[in-house]
């Protein structure tokens, strides 16, 4: 549909297109017939929020791109599977009617026509009555399951296609219904099977009482609240929730879905907030109010853990079974109140539910992140508390390595969480400095100079940004030269390091998969001057861009929108955008086998791309000539090490787990998958539990194999170079080299 073939008339028409061809009454299904949906229509208010927003954001996005009918079918296909996630309750049938609408939402939006999210969503509503009512009638039959069939369900399906009509739907809604039976019976069976090879012990008086103390605080693994509660009364009860969940939904939470649809058609970090979630948006700058120290994301239904903060509630819990990337939040619940379900209800809300007053707890219902079914949950307390700066404050020790001839050789390692800065209205006491991770990482690196270490790990995994000052600050420490270079939609700006020079011995920097951002920016510039050897995960995230929150009127009444102004370039003019870092060495660590974890796993992500490189000169340039012979040598002492080789058999489990897209429905084969799943993630948790570790500990070389190994490639590299004498040239400046050359300046 080509917008000159319209013109004008378009907004007219497309509203008695809709009524027509999608939304006119259907061929009755075998099902009963499904209660009368109440229409759900926008404010008049909401055809200027869409008029304002197309607008703003042809205008201030990075591409500087119009709203056009490219952006109208990722619109399209955004809120489809925002709507309809995992293609149950959407038919072909019910697609091909609306096809038309793929190249007119522009056009609609730039109208102030809001109907096709509108219909679209009441549609949807209909579907899960309906797929309520068929549920019910299914489990009121005698026996409606036989589990000797070799069958299996397709349980990742946010890329299979959608059933064809309602006949096909209807034999996909009594698949997915025979899996989650299964798996509930079978957990009920499992579970009982380890009670019953626990012994039963009295606990003594002194035992009891510790037991008592901690009772509150403990995680479990649970199926259900009432594990004697009939099958088919729960599952009634999940469809229940989630029928009446949307019967709930007013027009303020259609327009945010519809919305965010079409602002992250430019990209995934564009979005669109509703007067509403604007407002809690705000709140949560608010320090009167208090969280779990993750960050959120709405997937899928589902409110996605993406990363536990170093420092928060969450992320200082060193429980065997705690909150971790990857979790789904299914259910949160205040001290002392019931677990409310909090699936497919908005993101901003669930967020309001964890935060609140310093001090008090919030219980949370959590799918595990090696759970893919969602069979299982555990229950996870925590007391709502501030992100405190001691947790993420840079660490370092010294370790003893042997070198290849046997000596001992003594190297620096340093750990810094996040890029944190603060300000002086933060410090706020008897004229204490504010917060500032480089000069934290100065002290560490001074005293590391003055007990003449051989070279220094720099590890930045787990560290999401923070900071851009901090990290050219931080860079500064090691070399000089520009760092970054930031692109927005007018201008390229080059931005060079803020600090002396202070360490110059050889250098290894440590990145993971959730190394993002400003940890992006300081591992590339290191690498790109050949300041530093990078050991790590296949990459890190990859997220290389740069957003701002933006009004386009009063928030109370149009809300506001979150969109992408900027992107990061490395200075040899190669963004990390999507790619982010490839290491020199890698060294996989179970998060790079992880699924949907990186920026190349989100829909509609922004592609990588390149600018002309920054003047800039690198600083040794033996580094890429060394690295098949550290890898060589690296990969031998892996080979030997158990330790690692236990991480190894965890990343090969998770990415063949990832690639099986389908479980069985046969009863005896998925008894003994499950078996083996349980089997695992006991033995994960006795024999890997790394995160728990290095919290307990801190890393070091005899509980961290990827460290251990960095720092025999580390000593290997200073063999290679000549030994610990040999000079280190950290100037990349080539200004600053010209003026050495042909000045009186001595170059190093």
């Amino acid at each position: 549909m080509k917008r000159f073939r319209f013109g004008r008339l378009l907004p007219v028409l497309l509203p008695a297109l809709l009524a027509t061809a999608l939304f006119a009454a259907p061929a009755a299904p075998a099902a009963p017939a499904a209660p009368a949906v109440t229409e759900v229509k926008p404010e008049p208010v909401y055809a200027e929020i869409a008029r304002r927003l197309t607008a703003s954001l042809g205008e201030n996005h990075l591409s500087g791109e119009r709203f056009d009918d490219r952006l109208s079918q990722a619109a399209w296909t955004n809120f489809i599977n925002l709507i309809d996630f995992d293609h149950t309750l959407l038919t072909q049938e019910d697609l091909d009617a609306v096809a038309g609408m793929k190249t007119a939402i522009d056009d609609m939006m730039r109208a102030g026509d809001l109907t096709f999210g509108y219909r679209m969503m009441d549609l949807v509503r209909r579907r899960i009555i309906e797929r309520y009512d068929f549920i019910d009638k299914v489990l009121q039959e005698p026996e409606p399951f036989d589990f000797t069939k070799d069958e299996t369900y397709l349980w990742k399906r946010e890329d299979a296609p959608h059933p064809a009509d309602a006949e096909a739907q209807r034999a996909l809604w009594r698949a997915a219904l025979k899996n989650e039976y299964l798996a509930i019976v079978l957990n009920r069976e499992l579970d009982a099977e380890e009670a019953a090879k626990k012994p039963a012990q009295e606990p003594s008086e002194e035992a009891a009482s510790d037991a008592s103390a901690e009772t509150e605080t403990r995680e479990i693994y649970v199926e259900e609240e009432n594990p004697d509660e009939p099958v088919a009364d729960v599952l009634r009860r999940r469809y229940r929730q989630l029928r009446d969940v949307y019967a709930e939904m007013d027009a303020e939470t259609v327009l945010q879905r519809y919305l965010s649809a079409v602002a992250t058609a430019y990209d995934p970090h564009t979005d669109y907030m509703s007067p509403m979630s604007f407002e809690e948006f705000a709140m949560d700058m608010n320090l009167t109010l208090y969280g779990i120290g993750a960050t959120l994301r709405y997937d899928d239904g589902y409110i996605r853990v993406m990363e536990v903060m170093p420092g928060g509630p969450a992320g200082r819990d060193t429980r065997d079974i705690r909150l971790r990337a990857g979790d789904r939040i299914v259910g949160v619940a205040q001290e002392g109140g019931e677990m409310e379900d909090v699936v497919h209800k908005p993101l901003q809300r669930t967020i309001r539910k964890i935060r609140g007053p310093k001090g008090t707890k919030v219980i949370l219902k959590v799918i595990p992140f090696s759970d893919k079914t969602g069979s299982r949950t555990k229950i996870v307390d925590l007391v709502r508390d501030e992100i405190r700066l001691e947790d993420q404050a840079v660490t370092g020790h010294i370790e003893t390595v042997k070198a290849a001839d046997g000596t001992e050789r003594r190297i620096g390692y340093a750990r810094v969480p996040a890029f944190y800065a603060g300000t002086a209205a933060d410090a706020g006491r008897g004229g204490e400095k504010p917060a500032s991770v480089t000069r934290d990482l100065l002290a560490i690196l001074q005293d590391f100079n003055a007990k003449h270490v051989d070279g220094l790990v720099l590890d930045l995994r787990g560290n999401g940004g923070g900071s851009l000052l901090e990290a050219l600050a931080m860079n500064g420490l090691f070399v000089s030269g520009p760092v970054v270079q930031v692109k927005d939609a007018r201008s390229v700006q080059v931005l060079p390091c803020q600090a002396p020079v202070v360490f110059r011995k050889p250098m290894v920097v440590l990145t993971n998969r959730l190394s993002a951002s400003a940890s992006e920016i300081v591992a590339g510039a290191l690498q790109d001057y050949g300041r530093a050897i990078v050991i790590g995960d296949s990459k890190t995230h990859g997220k290389g861009t740069v957003q701002t929150v933006q009004g386009f009127g009063d928030s109370k009444t149009y809300g506001a929108y979150r969109v992408t102004t900027a992107c990061f370039y490395r200075i040899t003019g190669a963004t990390t955008q999507v790619r982010g870092v490839v290491p020199d060495l890698v060294i996989p660590s179970a998060f790079d086998a992880m699924d949907r974890l990186g920026e190349d796993k989100l829909p509609g992500a922004l592609p990588y791309s390149e600018i002309e490189p920054a003047f800039y000169a690198r600083t040794d340039e033996t580094v890429a000539g060394f690295i098949p012979r550290l890898k060589a040598a690296s990969d031998a002492r892996l080979a030997k090490d158990e330790q690692y080789g236990k991480t190894a058999r965890m990343i090969d489990y998770i990415r063949k787990a990832n690639a099986e897209k389908t479980v069985p429905l046969r009863m005896d084969l998925r008894r003994e998958r499950m078996r083996a799943e349980r089997a695992l993630e006991e033995w994960e948790e006795k024999e890997l539990s790394p995160v728990r570790r290095l919290k307990d500990e801190g890393p070091t070389a005899e509980n961290d194999p990827v460290l251990r190994e960095s720092l025999s490639v580390l000593s290997d590299f200073i063999d290679l170079r000549g030994g610990p004498d040999q000079p280190v040239r950290t100037d990349g400046d080539v200004g600053s080299r010209l003026f050495n050359i042909f000045g009186n300046g001595a170059s190093r």
